[in-house]
């Protein structure tokens, strides 16, 4: 619960990126980039060749306050494929009485390939936090992407007492046919954080979804064969109608599991995307 009241007196930011690949010949380029408020991209760049266009996603502010919105959309032409990450996680700051929104839209024109690897939601105490994930694929194309969050600042000891988190998630294919969504609204006294059908007292909790012809049920149970159930981390994957495989994963620590998601991206990118796989250089700085 939030016992904070609005205060109509502080205005809130409103923040708005577009971004389009394109495929010209061989190559994936950035073709079109547009922003609105402190979120910009910073270069893109080509570390694994041409055929894939590399760009980190920057909100100078660092965090979303009570108020703020920040729009993402991404779009992929036919045949390209992009990669897009972010340099640090999203912090989602005390809400002062009003919700913090960003939405995120995902479109990928026929055959297209993305990677959407952002770094982890972190939500700090008496944040009022709203996600919505939507993506759209075209004829063939393959998506890997993830979304991690963890409730309160661990590294400053930190606990969730007071607040709430809702997020949304939705994925069509290319005739508009819903193929996933889900929806959770979860507060900071919420009996769904201790509970053995819920988060089980885990402060973190991420999934890694994949969708493509190679996502079977029989992928899926390879996957599964080496998912750790420990007391300290604990991961499961589920194969959905359409070739659509979601891995989730809960933990006491977001580092950790943080090279779990990693470690299963590494895996799926050459069976769903086809390409070779390398841990990002932002990762490591």
């Amino acid at each position: 619960m939030l016992m904070n009241t609005p205060n109509p007196s502080i205005p809130g930011w409103h923040a708005a990126l577009s971004l389009g690949f394109a495929r010209t010949g061989e190559r994936t380029v950035l073709a079109t980039r547009r922003h609105q408020g402190p979120l910009v991209v910073q270069k893109s760049l080509h570390p694994e060749g041409p055929g894939i266009c590399h760009a980190v996603i920057v909100h100078p502010p660092g965090g979303i306050a009570g108020g703020d919105s920040l729009d993402i959309d991404v779009r992929l032409e036919d045949r390209a494929h992009a990669v897009l990450t972010t340099p640090g996680a999203t912090k989602w700051y005390k809400s002062q009485g009003r919700v913090g929104t960003q939405d995120i839209a995902l479109t990928l024109g026929a055959g297209a390939k993305l990677d959407w690897l952002p770094l982890e939601n972190i939500v700090f105490e008496q944040a009022d936090a709203k996600q919505n994930i939507r993506v759209r694929l075209g004829e063939n194309a393959t998506v890997i992407g993830w979304d991690a969050t963890l409730l309160g600042r661990q590294a400053a000891g930190e606990q969730w007492t007071q607040g709430q988190w809702r997020a949304t998630f939705e994925l069509r294919d290319a005739q508009d046919r819903l193929l996933w969504a889900e929806q959770a609204v979860l507060g900071a006294d919420d009996a769904q954080r201790t509970g053995v059908t819920g988060l089980a007292g885990f402060p973190v909790f991420a999934t890694l979804w994949a969708v493509g012809p190679a996502c079977t049920r029989e992928f899926a149970e390879t996957l599964a064969a080496d998912l750790p159930f420990q007391d300290d981390l604990r991961a499961g994957v589920t194969c959905l109608p359409g070739n659509v495989l979601v891995l989730r994963v809960l933990g006491h620590d977001m580092e950790t599991v943080r090279q779990l998601m990693i470690r299963h991206w590494l895996a799926l990118r050459p069976v769903v995307h086809g390409v070779p796989a390398e841990p990002l250089r932002l990762w490591a700085t």
